[in-house]
């Protein structure tokens, strides 16, 4: 009952957190990473270790809750795997992604090697994808909060849609280079799509129903969820099938905000000993955590905009520089992903939490994050029009 109470409570506190959030002009993944990476440490600390006697593993042991975290995470690597293969390549977007994810990639690579040494190349490569990832949700919202041009806006997603897509593959082709026979089985769950077409199965949500459910099956069962998802919908987009996400994109959104996200989030956090979680890191190693992924992003952020010709008159190369280092949504996923495969650390899971949390906020204090009263959902992406 106490653990079902600590959920119940943590659900509740990101729903006061987004509420007061969205009254001071946050977006909601601000608010919640503001709680993931403050609150919800110290509410472990002072509150429910002493006094309810729960440890992170108690709180995350329940089989009921192994399915929702797994539902969550499924819904969530959808939605953005579903913004990855939106990719419309255009040079102007390529110029700007090149620098954008090589020069923070090689930067992790490098941190990789001095802070990981001891561990398997795959976590070195890991870091690196961590610290040149990009989050696709989360940079839209911003955008359209701001009402930047559609032409700029359409560019800056695909540069970060670019982006993602080869972080996704290059780590699950390094998963499945641990394993060469690992990769059989998600390259046939791949070809589920086919296999439905050959049947005469002509419904769009038949196809994504299945989609998710191969993303849950592939989590719980610690396949290569990756492998599986970009595969699936690869072959979707040879088959010219769209994806159609079971909900509405309202109802899909407040199922994210309220259910997903928040558990994500909190199923991470618990796992940490919040008593001993930077005893593995001196002030260099922290300070490089928290700043080298920041303003190695930054400079390939600044690189790339100086290739490419401006999106419109007067654009800030600083402005679109900040909003490309925005972190959010996807490197939650994936530092969920990393942590539940023990390739990084709690310590490290932290300390880039911490990362995520400050490359996020930085256009927030920059003053791009105001949230128009009137602001209404889209049906539709922008950038998924053409």
């Amino acid at each position: 009952m106490s653990v079902l109470l600590f959920w119940l409570l943590a659900l509740l506190l990101f729903l006061m957190a987004g509420e007061l959030g969205r009254r001071c002009g946050l977006i909601p993944i601000v608010s919640q990473l503001l709680l993931a990476s403050l609150g919800l440490p110290l509410l472990m600390l002072f509150w429910v270790e002493p006094h309810w006697h729960l440890d992170g593993a108690a709180l995350i042991a329940p089989g009921w809750l192994q399915t929702l975290y797994g539902a969550s995470f499924a819904l969530l690597l959808g939605h953005i795997l579903g913004d990855v293969v939106a990719l419309r390549l255009d040079r102007e977007s390529l110029k700007i992604a090149v620098p954008s994810f090589l020069v923070p990639f090689f930067a992790g690579l490098g941190c990789g090697l001095w802070l990981l040494a001891d561990q398997p190349w795959l976590s070195t490569l890991a870091l690196g994808l961590v610290f040149a990832i990009t989050a696709i949700p989360v940079l839209y919202l911003y955008l359209r909060h701001i009402d930047y041009p559609p032409d700029a806006t359409r560019r800056l997603m695909q540069s970060a849609i670019l982006i993602d897509v080869t972080c996704w593959l290059l780590f699950g082709l390094g998963q499945g280079s641990l394993n060469p026979l690992s990769l059989l089985l998600p390259l046939l769950i791949a070809g589920l799509p086919a296999l439905f077409y050959w049947l005469r199965v002509r419904k769009p949500g038949v196809y994504s129903l299945v989609f998710l459910a191969v993303l849950f099956i592939a989590e719980h069962y610690q396949l290569n969820a990756l492998l599986c998802g970009i595969g699936y919908l690869a072959c979707m987009a040879w088959l010219k099938l769209p994806l159609r996400m079971p909900l509405s994109s309202v109802w899909l959104q407040r199922l994210q905000n309220g259910v997903a996200i928040p558990l994500i989030l909190t199923f991470g956090i618990v796992q940490i000993d919040l008593q001993h979680v930077l005893a593995g890191f001196d002030a260099v190693q922290l300070g490089a955590l928290l700043l080298l992924p920041i303003a190695s992003k930054l400079l390939g952020n600044w690189l790339g905009l100086s290739w490419a010709t401006p999106s419109f008159a007067g654009a800030s190369k600083w402005r679109e520089s900040l909003l490309l280092n925005i972190r959010g949504l996807s490197e939650i996923v994936f530092l969920n992903l990393l942590l539940q495969q023990q390739l990084i650390s709690p310590a490290l899971y932290f300390a880039l939490m911490l990362m995520s949390l400050v490359a996020t906020l930085l256009p927030a204090v920059a003053g791009l994050h105001r949230i128009p009263s009137n602001t209404v959902q889209p049906a539709r992406r922008p950038y998924a029009e053409h």
